[in-house]
């Protein structure tokens, strides 16, 4: 009874180790079909896919983890950001420029006839157009510098080279030049001085009287305030100064002026680099010689003051900057000074220069 129990225990032995193996083979398989059918989850609507940075910095990573390869990928992706913003604050600083320089403009203009109605004095008639019918574009604006004492000489320009009434205004209505005689006001207001000038505009009506106290050393100060007041009165492409004992010839002064018209930011004169003066007590003299170097330099180039025109850029730098602009001894010297450190382009046009012949372009009157 014994051999017979020690026989049937293999036999069992051996049939439970297959039926094990066989069971856990199926069961193995049934796992994998339950796990591909049950698992397979379908892309939801409400989960959102890998963005494209996302993407990219899967991507990267994928690519290794070297330092120098990442770093260089996104400073190109960055510089690309950033030349895309310094373009578009440029576009915007050049944009808020342009509305400042408009802004500033409209003001001097107002602030003109605010002077106007504190002092007394009555809008002129260029000023109450400019304000009431919009401005007028102008090819230039013709200042002639003139003096208290200087009758003989405005007389002998209005007998000449400047229109008078309505040809005067058919000269600004179709060609678009205003000339006007330009001076300020006597140490003593309303003296006889300033009623001898009133009494002269009353008759002809060709004066620009600027809010200036006229004296010879106060020429650069006259300067300043007359592109001041000329800009802001007139919109003009050019603005000319012209001494009052000069014969301009007006149609070639234009023909000059009209192939510059697209330049910007243009300075026209008989340029010249005189001797800077430093000993006292002669004509001339300039108390600030030290600034030009040793004893014997010249001045920069600069043009005479007989006659200059300038651009309506410089024009309205002038305006803008009238109260921080220096003034030399001489006027001609000034206006030089306050370009010389612009984008400014100088054309030195010699029949600017005095003694020019007849008909040329400029000439001085001997009165």
């Amino acid at each position: 009874m014994s051999l017979k129990s020690r026989g049937e225990l293999p036999s069992r032995s051996v049939i439970s180790q297959k039926w094990t193996l066989l069971l856990c083979v199926g069961c193995f398989c049934a796992g994998m079909l339950f796990t591909n059918r049950m698992w397979a989850v379908p892309e939801s609507k409400g989960i959102t896919r890998t963005t494209a940075v996302e993407a990219e910095k899967l991507k990267l990573v994928s690519e290794g983890c070297d330092p120098k390869t990442l770093q260089q990928k996104f400073v190109k992706r960055d510089s690309k950001d950033i030349i895309g913003e310094v373009h578009k604050t440029h576009h915007a600083i050049q944009t808020l420029d342009k509305t400042i320089s408009n802004l500033e403009m409209e003001l001097a203009a107002a602030r003109a006839a605010q002077e106007s109605i504190v002092n007394g004095s009555p809008i002129s008639e260029d000023l109450q157009k400019t304000e009431s019918s919009g401005r007028k574009r102008y090819l230039m604006v013709v200042g002639i510098n003139t003096a208290f004492s200087s009758r003989k000489r405005r007389d002998s320009v209005r007998a000449t080279w400047m229109p008078q009434g309505e040809k005067r205004k058919k000269l600004e209505e179709e060609k678009g030049i205003i000339i006007r005689f330009v001076i300020g006001h006597s140490a003593t207001s309303g003296g006889i001085l300033d009623r001898a000038i009133e009494a002269e505009d009353k008759k002809h009506g060709d004066f620009l009287r600027l809010e200036h106290v006229e004296g010879y050393l106060e020429l650069s100060a006259k300067t300043k305030i007359y592109f001041a007041t000329a800009v802001a009165l007139w919109d003009a492409e050019f603005y000319i100064k012209v001494d009052d004992d000069v014969h301009v010839n007006i149609a070639t002064l234009g023909e000059t002026l009209v192939r510059h018209r697209k330049k910007p930011r243009v300075y026209i004169g008989c340029m010249k680099s005189g001797p800077v003066l430093a000993q006292k007590g002669v004509r001339y003299h300039e108390p600030e010689y030290w600034k030009f170097g040793e004893a014997g330099n010249k001045y920069f180039r600069h043009a005479t003051g007989q006659l200059y025109a300038i651009s309506k850029d410089l024009a309205r730098y002038i305006s803008i900057n009238q109260h921080v602009l220096h003034k030399y001894a001489n006027e001609d010297v000034s206006l030089g000074s306050w370009f010389i450190g612009l984008d400014a382009e100088h054309i030195d046009d010699r029949r600017l220069c005095c003694g020019t012949p007849p008909g040329k372009l400029l000439k001085l009157l001997k009165i």
